[in-house]
This record gives structure tokens, C-alpha cells and sequence, in this order.
């Protein structure tokens, strides 16, 4: 290719790209999902999808497997038309590390788009164990290294991967289970056959409210307002551990910026809107609607963040 022809060439696609982005949208938008119906990512898709004022429809489309790889692989090699998006959660920036030899590259094939909401992750434990508070945890598992067992989702997922960090933190030994998802680890919690675990609010908040378990500790900076009587980590004395799940929109790279644009100023407005602000309030998740910039900004720095806690703790993915 002539550097003339790849002139021209590079020209008309920007100029098509302009136009379909002055006519946009004129069909249904796809909206996939990279984690199975039901579960957060996939609540906050189909919230979108219901509130969006778009003038189209947006179809949700789930395509999950490999801890989101599939989904967000899906996204990264749709055509950058604008009618393709993707909701991914915090396991996107873990993957990087995680996996080595992704078949997309997370910074040149996807394009930020939002941060729809962060979901701070809550400590339970054990009613019968010999520790109701962070600080006893903490006391208790340097006392007896190895003697409490934290469970997980899986290796690599979100739980593991705070609870590693707060071991790093602390100073603290305490042994990884890992479980096929989190309502496993969660029976087993209140079993008596693990003792700590780290989840999602929405996990958590009603088994603890009932009495199955008992709620140490938040890992934000502010309580939640739907577990106003669980303390953060802050508070008890661990000013550095601040651990969340979060969900937020990608497109493919190569996607008009207005386009993205508009979509990340259409997210923005629906977490504004007072019935869904409560209904992710209600699900321990904090609405935030930032800017493609800001989503970028926070995607590498998570991907920084969690890539040391793999590195050091020797996280594996199997």
C-alpha cells in the first residue's frame, strides 16, 4: 500500500465514521453482557436497556465464560460502528494479569466508555467464630497463622484477590478455598467450614441482616446505605483498604468518539435517576456515570492495582 492509498484510505473512514455518527443510532444497539443472566452486570445492562432514550432499543445480549474473556473478546471484535457495547466488571482489569495471552489486547481493542457503579466488597464471617470485628480477625489470624480459611468465588476473582490484599496489608496468614461461584462459599460459611469471606453487598447484606452470618467490615471509605450498621475497614484502623467489584461500559476501539460520548453522558443521566439510584443503593452499589476519561483513568489504575496483588501472592487462574 502506497502511503497515498493508505492517506486516502485512512480519510474515508474517518469520514464515514463522522456520518454514521450524525445518523446514529438508526438500528438496535447490542449490548452484551459478559457474565450470565441475573447477576449484577446483567441487572445493570438491563436497566440501560429499559431507560435508555436512544430512539432505539437495546438488546442485551449475555455471552459469558472465562471469567468475562468471552464477552469482552466478543466486544473487542465487533465492528466499531457504534451499535455494539459491552458491560464488563472488575474482573476485566485481573484478567490482564491473570491471563497472559488474552485473544484481545485490553488497551488497544477496547474503548472506555463508563464507569456505571462501584460495589464496595463486605466481610462476613462465621457466627460461631472467635472473632465479631476486623481488628480481632486480624489479631486472631496472626496468633494462629493458617488456622482461618477464607473461601472465594474462584481463584483470581474478586473476593480472592481483596482478601489477598488485605493478608498483604495486615500481615495476616490465613488459607485461600476456592469455590465454583459464591453461593457455595457462602453455604460453607455458614456451616462453620470456612471462616471469612469476602463478596459483593448484594451477597451479603441479607444474609447478614437475617443473622446467618455476621458483617465485619466494609472495604470503602463511606458505609453503605444499604448496611448503614456495618463499619468500613477505614474505620476500624485499616486506612488502605478500599476493595470493590465494579461494572462498567467498553465499546470496541476504533468506535466514533461522539458516539461514545453520547453513550457515557446516557449512562450518566440513568444512575441520576432517582429509581434506579435507589435500586443500586438498594444492591450495595454506588452509581457514578463518569466520563470515557475518567473510566480509562480508573481501568488502569485497577489493572495496576490488582496486577501487583496477583504478582505477589502468586495467583494463578487455575
Amino acid at each position: 500500500m502506497t502511503p497515498k492509498t493508505w492517506f486516502l484510505g485512512t480519510v474515508l473512514a474517518v469520514l464515514s465514521a463522522a456520518a454514521a455518527a450524525q445518523g446514529f443510532p438508526s438500528k438496535p444497539l447490542r449490548m452484551v453482557v459478559t457474565f450470565p443472566p441475573g447477576g449484577a452486570p446483567d441487572i445493570l445492562a438491563r436497566l440501560f436497556a429499559d431507560k435508555a432514550q436512544l430512539g432505539q432499543t437495546v438488546v442485551v445480549d449475555n455471552k459469558p465464560g472465562a471469567n468475562g474473556i468471552i464477552g469482552a473478546d466478543a466486544v473487542a471484535k465487533a465492528a466499531p460502528d457504534g451499535y455494539t457495547f459491552g458491560i464488563v466488571i472488575a474482573a476485566h482489569a485481573s484478567n490482564t494479569t491473570l491471563y497472559p495471552k488474552l485473544p484481545y489486547d485490553p488497551a488497544k481493542d477496547l474503548a472506555a466508555v463508563s464507569l456505571i457503579g462501584l460495589s464496595p466488597l463486605i466481610a462476613a464471617v462465621n457466627n460461631d467464630a472467635p472473632f465479631k470485628t476486623a481488628t480481632q480477625l486480624v489479631d486472631y489470624a496472626m496468633r494462629f497463622p493458617g488456622k482461618v480459611s477464607f473461601g472465594s468465588s474462584g481463584n483470581g476473582s474478586a473476593a480472592h484477590l481483596s482478601t489477598e490484599l488485605f493478608k498483604a496489608q495486615t500481615g495476616a496468614y490465613m488459607v485461600h478455598i476456592p469455590y465454583r461461584g459464591a453461593a457455595a462459599a457462602l453455604t460453607d460459611l455458614m456451616g462453620g467450614q470456612i471462616q471469612l469471606l469476602f463478596d459483593a453487598a448484594s451477597g451479603l447484606i441479607n444474609p447478614g441482616k437475617t443473622g446467618k452470618v455476621r458483617l465485619i467490615g466494609v472495604a470503602s471509605e463511606k458505609r453503605l446505605p444499604a448496611a448503614p450498621d456495618v463499619p468500613t475497614f477505614v474505620e476500624q484502623g485499616f486506612p488502605k483498604f478500599i476493595a470493590s467489584t465494579w461494572a462498567g461500559m467498553l465499546a470496541p476501539a476504533a468506535t466514533p468518539k461522539d458516539i461514545v460520548k453520547r453513550m457515557a453522558d446516557e449512562v450518566a443521566r440513568i444512575v441520576r435517576l432517582d429509581d434506579v439510584r435507589a435500586r443500586l443503593e438498594g444492591m450495595g452499589t454506588i452509581p457514578v456515570g463518569g466520563t470515557p476519561e475518567e473510566f480509562q483513568a480508573f481501568l488502569s489504575a485497577e489493572t495496576a492495582k490488582w496486577g501487583k496483588v496477583i504478582r505477589d501472592a502468586k495467583v494463578t487462574a487455575e
